[in-house]
């Protein structure tokens, strides 16, 4: 099979290559899928580069996202030709990933493609839109509405921003989008966006334990400062979910928000969320919640065309999405 795999040369140097590995190679596992297609996320951009963050071993096949069709499964749960999702867990970080022709995984991690969305669309959304329905569902699940305020979304351009939008915005949302890039402000606004703000516009360092209070929920991908200002800036009752750390790990926060106006910081962590819940998930994007303009947040670039990317998005030059295409589908 060919693949996209990251050796260690040495104590620090790394290197990645198209190559051809066996599939007995792959980590054991119940279900073998031959991969149609996968995305490109941050994270995937960490591993391939072998950061020690994303990397436990070398060599290593990057790609957290895939989707394919099963070639063999020996528990039984899926039959040979199903379509599937496999996303986070361990899939391209502790164990080979998406970013070749096959992968091998448990079972317990695969989800059926459901009704409603071809491979392509589930890897244009992939963990990111995934990411995006669970900050959408946990904010709707705590009982905020359209008619409490105004959400706020950071990390805007990005593949959790630019899809939280537009999940937000047909949900009936007024939502205001914070990016760093104002050439990405026309899509934003054709995503749903009522207002495009830049980061110094919510960005707050003082020491103020509370801020005026602006927006009813908040989706942060940022992390660090930004989340900071966002739990001081909701308005009583508010929530934030949290799902990024590009910004930092570190926040710098009092309990004032917790406790003098209700706000809940509600974390959001998609890898090793149950796959029997991840059916629900999968199931509104591909119904009520599928993006209207799926297809225009899409970039879709070859496994021998992935290293400019890679680069890229470390460099913060990506919006929206960018789509692996592993195999051609038939």
């Amino acid at each position: 099979m060919q693949c996209l795999l990251v050796t260690q040369r040495g104590d620090r140097s790394v290197g990645r290559k198209i190559t051809t590995c066996q599939t007995a190679e792959l980590p054991a596992g119940d279900v073998l899928v031959e991969v149609m297609y996968s995305s490109l996320n941050y994270k995937d951009a960490l591993g391939a580069t072998g950061h020690a963050g994303v990397v436990s071993h070398f060599p290593h096949v990057p790609g957290i996202d895939a989707a394919g069709i099963v070639v063999n499964d020996a528990s039984g749960r899926f039959a040979i030709g199903d379509r599937v999702i496999v996303t986070g867990f361990d899939l391209g970080a502790g164990r080979w990933g998406a970013y070749a022709e096959y992968i091998r995984v448990p079972a317990d991690w695969v989800v059926p493609l459901p009704a409603g969305l071809s491979l392509r669309e589930s890897m244009i959304l992939g963990t990111a839109g995934f990411t995006a329905a669970m900050c959408l569902n946990i904010i709707l699940h705590h009982g905020i509405e359209p008619d409490d305020g105004e959400v706020v979304v950071t990390g805007a351009s990005g593949g959790v921003g630019t899809l939280a939008i537009a999940l937000f915005a047909q949900s009936g949302f007024k939502v205001v989008a914070i990016s760093g890039k104002p050439e990405a402000r026309p899509l934003l606004q054709r995503l749903g966006a009522i207002e495009v703000l830049p980061r110094s516009a919510v960005l707050d360092d003082s020491n103020k334990s509370l801020l005026k209070p602006r927006w009813a929920a908040a989706v942060d991908t940022v992390g660090g400062l930004t989340l900071a200002s966002m739990l001081r800036s909701a308005k009583p009752r508010g929530c934030v979910a949290a799902c990024g750390l590009v910004g930092g790990a570190d926040v710098p926060i009092t309990v004032f928000p917790f406790i003098l106006r209700g706000v809940t910081l509600a974390g959001v962590d998609s890898a090793w969320y149950p796959a029997t819940r991840r059916v629900t998930i999968w199931s509104k994007l591909a119904g009520p919640w599928k993006p209207k303009l799926l297809e225009e947040l899409a970039v879709e670039v070859r496994l021998d065309e992935l290293d400019t990317k890679i680069e890229a998005i470390l460099a913060g030059r990506v919006v929206g999405r960018i789509v692996v295409a592993i195999k051609t589908e038939t």
